[in-house]
């Protein structure tokens, strides 16, 4: 590399990273000169070596690049070359051609190749900064709206349940949402404590929406359910070939959750070892995806959730204690749904109403036993349980009403043989003790029983724990 000019950009400056390759040291210190006043960041080298060098390490935006580099050559196929190397790369940059005066042929061969613009050397100066400014615009609207698909797909594929209400008509949830009104239109981290099943995403979403980022992406990540080999890859991202089986550039969740919301579901399981990595993203909001050459800013507010208790993530064989306190500005508790009888039945309608839409179901009225079961249920599941109560009663029900065994809930249904149900309740107690020894992580119980993590969630679920 020839040289190379880093300066602290000011609103003067594009923040765009421009190369000048030409192999006459008099047009590289000519060229730098000229635009540094220009852009953030100018370098300069004087050969093909340099520039592969270059681009493979560094973002660069725009190239300037010289048709010929061998003394008495001027047909321009060594500039057209690289400019064909340049275009084949997976977010090639943009080029602006130099050519000398006359060789007019060889400039316009390079645009239908894919260069940008071209200019005459001797430059006139205008004429260059133009050139060359209008290349960084192109580039940084390229740069702008990549993000923003990243960001949109990243939504799209994230926000599926969005539109489910934060029902609230108890007094242990009304002042959740009381919280949730003080603490949304912050900056602060906020940690979810609460059973699985009790609604934290849903609590979380809620913040997110009454936050001045609420029309930024919202993103959950499911701590638990990542392979630990997989872990850093998934969170931070990686470039092409940053390892052995990376076959393309992975955007990771942090970068997707860049101007928005990221959500950190199942904090408990968030490994010790990339625990310091996650604090220093949150200290310097940058991140480094592996592979990658310098570090990407980003601008996210962090929830976390866990249903541990919080003596649990207080444990430093656990979890950081600088990283717990980084994490736990807020503290928001969601209460179990049996500590908040008076939004059953609200919950179950919401949901009754959704599933009789999906399926295409008549809408029907709640018979007084089903209201008085459903009340008395202790609902071990949480709000998860009566969703799914919910669904099957839409499915099955026969009359006219929803009646109490439409919901399959309190006793088993005389058909189950009792050697099935022992089975269940034993099965059931294997995966609580499980749990409860290994402090609530899910990893650890599933190598506990000898089973996969997936299946240890389908069992959790089954059994409403």
């Amino acid at each position: 590399m020839t040289g190379s000019d880093h300066r602290q950009a000011d609103a003067s400056l594009l923040p765009a990273r421009v190369l000048v390759v030409d192999d006459d040291e008099d047009v590289l210190t000519s060229a730098r000169l000229l635009l540094r006043g220009e852009f953030a960041h100018v370098e300069t080298c004087a050969g093909i070596t340099d520039l592969r060098q270059a681009v493979r390490e560094k973002d660069v935006d725009v190239v300037l690049l010289d048709m010929n580099f061998t003394a008495g050559r001027s047909d321009g196929a060594e500039g057209l070359a690289a400019l064909e190397e340049l275009m084949a790369l997976e977010d090639p940059p943009e080029v602006v051609m130099m050519t000398a005066y006359g060789a007019i042929e060889p400039a316009v061969a390079a645009m239908k190749a894919g260069a940008r613009d071209f200019v005459v050397k001797p430059w006139e100066n205008a004429r260059l900064v133009a050139t060359m400014r209008s290349a960084a615009a192109v580039a940084l609207a390229k740069r702008r709206a990549e993000r923003a698909h990243r960001r949109v797909e990243a939504l799209a594929a994230t926000t599926a349940h969005s539109d489910q209400p934060l029902i609230a008509h108890s007094p242990a949830m009304r002042a959740v949402l009381e919280t949730i009104a003080r603490v949304g239109p912050s900056e602060a981290s906020v940690l979810i404590v609460g059973e699985n099943g009790v609604g934290k995403e849903l609590v979380a979403r809620a913040i997110h929406r009454a936050s001045p980022r609420r029309h930024g992406p919202f993103i959950p990540v499911d701590l638990g359910a990542i392979p630990e080999h997989l872990f850093e890859s998934t969170l931070f991202g990686h470039r092409k070939g940053a390892f052995t089986g990376a076959a393309e550039t992975l955007v990771g969740r942090i970068v997707a959750a860049d101007g928005g919301t990221l959500f950190l579901d199942e904090l408990g399981n968030l490994p010790l070892a990339q625990q310091p990595k996650l604090l220093r993203v949150l200290e310097t909001r940058e991140v480094t995806p592996l592979g990658a050459a310098r570090p990407e800013r980003v601008d996210v507010r962090l929830i976390s959730a866990t249903n541990l208790p919080r003596s649990a993530l207080e444990d430093p064989a656990r979890l950081r204690r600088d990283l717990y306190y980084r994490l736990n500005t807020v503290v928001i508790t969601v209460p179990p749904l049996r500590e908040r009888r008076a939004d059953i039945l609200p919950l179950v309608a919401h949901y009754l109403d959704h599933y009789a839409r999906k399926y295409g179901r008549p809408r029907l009225p709640i018979a007084e036993e089903a209201r008085r079961a459903l009340l008395a249920h202790s609902w071990p599941g949480n709000v998860r349980a009566l969703r799914h109560a919910a669904e099957r009663a839409v499915l099955f029900a026969e009359g006219e009403r929803y009646e109490a065994a439409d919901f399959a809930i309190g006793e088993e249904p005389v058909a189950r043989s009792r050697s099935a149900g022992t089975l269940d309740d034993l099965t059931r107690q294997a995966v609580a003790r499980a749990l409860r020894e290994s402090g609530g992580n899910v990893s650890a119980a599933a190598r506990r029983l000898g089973i996969s993590r997936a299946a240890l969630y389908r069992r959790m679920e089954k059994y409403g724990l």
